[in-house]
């Protein structure tokens, strides 16, 4: 079951890879690791707070349901 769309899914790679980076480069702050958590989801494309809240934004999840 994925319920996260291409674009979502991109952006959540991106600030994934941006939040890790954090952690050797710039301020190298242990809080980059957080950024594991968008980098996950993206990758797999299942977001579980999405399932709590009933959000999908993966248009071809969407429209089985229907």
């Amino acid at each position: 079951m994925k319920n996260v769309g291409a674009i979502d899914k991109t952006l959540r790679i991106l600030a994934g890879v941006i939040g890790v980076g954090l952690v050797f480069f710039g301020p190298q702050t242990q809080w980059g690791w957080l950024g594991l958590i968008p980098l996950a989801t993206g990758s797999i494309g299942f977001c579980p707070a999405y399932y709590l809240f009933g959000m999908n934004t993966c248009p071809l999840e969407a429209k089985k349901e229907d």
